[in-house]
């Protein structure tokens, strides 16, 4: 049923109600919920409640000056759609969510085939390599972002071109994009065009005025989280199964990343993709990643790929079961030059490495700087030695831990 219907029920238990004398039970008539279509504009604010399903269909945007309020325990699901038809939430510059959900009520951003109903926490057709079924979901903020030319503000990836919405970036690094907590966003990366798919959350431009944390990311075609330049700050972070980069920066971000788990996945890319700024040197920023696990899966796995002489802190960083072939990767006569001036940072790492490989071999790309990984990591015999990492109780609401992920 769509919301037509769903209005006329909501108006006929509002007559009831008010029809019922003193003396009467209150016993109201209450929808058993519907499944709500939304598409297009959201231009003045409005509340999605626990009690129905939302379907995106194609993007649906939040217009600057409107507030999108999602209850704790509501699912929405992407329809079915690729490139300029395919199904996302879009946070404009200037508007804001509200998605605050619970540990025991998270919200849950889905695909249209996945047959969870409303009061589950999953459904039972559809796993972590079920991905790329819709879109996903992207944040657009004010805050500085590093670009070509050094422009204020850039169109988003995911969004095309011709749009009148997509922009980001700007002058004020407090910018405040609403409030995320306990989100589990599943089976996203939907097609744009040719390498050019949406991520699971997309943070352009967001400022340190938003809060996020608590957020999951399973079973993403493109990139699990990705920040493009801004200075939000975000924590307590799983991704599980991205087809491509678990955590992935970019544009002179400058904020911090805490406490986070990534879990490759067959097709996953680099755990950690870091790039640079691609401005100018005046655009450089520095951010900070600590207390982050990486579970590589058995597979050949690049921990962290840092690029375009980014620079960075990286502390309190747990790896472990990789394969023959994982590294850490120093990408670029850039991104060496940045280590060797120490603002490359290594601090707390430990790694399970496979057999045959040593740490100084796990750092690639280093060009005679081997050392300032080595002497700020330690080789594990057990992982149960670990000392560093994410604290993993963090994760115990998410669908991963049902699922026995990690």
């Amino acid at each position: 049923m769509k919301k037509t219907l769903f209005s006329t029920l909501a108006i006929v238990s509002l007559g009831l109600t008010l029809s019922c004398s003193d003396d009467d039970p209150i016993n109201p008539i209450v929808p058993i919920g519907e499944d709500i279509e939304k598409t297009g504009l959201i231009s003045t604010s409005e509340t999605w409640t626990a009690d129905n399903i939302y379907i995106l269909k194609g993007k649906v945007v939040v217009s600057e000056g409107a507030t999108l309020t999602i209850q704790p325990g509501t699912i929405i699901k992407g329809a079915q759609g690729l490139e300029a038809n395919a199904a996302a939430l879009v946070i404009d510059q200037g508007g804001k969510l509200l998605a605050e959900g619970t540990s025991e009520k998270p919200i849950i951003f889905t695909s249209i085939d996945d047959n969870i109903k409303q009061g589950e926490k999953a459904g039972t057709n559809l796993s972590a390599s079920n991905n790329g079924l819709w879109g996903g979901v992207i944040i657009l903020g004010k805050a500085p972002i590093s670009v070509a030319g050094d422009l204020k503000t850039a169109q988003i990836e995911g969004i095309p071109a011709n749009e009148s919405y997509g922009q980001y970036g700007g002058d004020n690094a407090a910018d405040n994009s609403g409030s995320l907590k306990y989100i589990s966003i599943r089976h996203g990366g939907a097609l744009i065009g040719q390498d050019n798919e949406i991520n699971g959350l997309t943070l352009g431009g967001v400022g340190s005025g938003t809060v996020i944390e608590n957020i999951e990311i399973v079973g993403n075609q493109d990139d699990g989280i990705e920040w493009f330049g801004g200075s939000v700050n975000s924590s307590n972070l799983l991704v599980w199964s991205s087809g491509d980069d678990g955590l992935d920066v970019d544009q002179s971000y400058s904020g911090t990343i805490k406490n986070a788990l990534v879990i490759q996945g067959e097709e996953s890319g680099s755990a950690l993709e870091l790039d640079g700024p691609e401005g100018s040197k005046a655009t450089e920023k520095s951010f900070t990643m600590e207390n982050i696990t990486i579970n590589g899966n058995n597979k050949a796995t690049i921990a962290a790929d840092l690029r375009d002489g980014l620079l960075v802190d990286l502390k309190n960083i747990l790896v472990y079961n990789i394969a023959e072939g994982s590294s850490v990767k120093i990408n670029g006569a850039d991104s060496q030059e940045e280590l060797k001036n120490d603002r490359i940072k290594f601090s707390g790492w430990e790694v399970l490495l496979p057999a045959g490989l040593t740490l100084d071999k796990f750092i690639t790309g280093a060009n005679g700087q081997e050392a300032k990984f080595v002497s700020n990591a330690a080789s594990l015999d057990a992982i149960e030695n670990a000392k560093v990492g994410a604290d993993m109780s963090a994760f115990d609401w998410t669908y991963a831990k049902s699922k026995n992920a990690y």
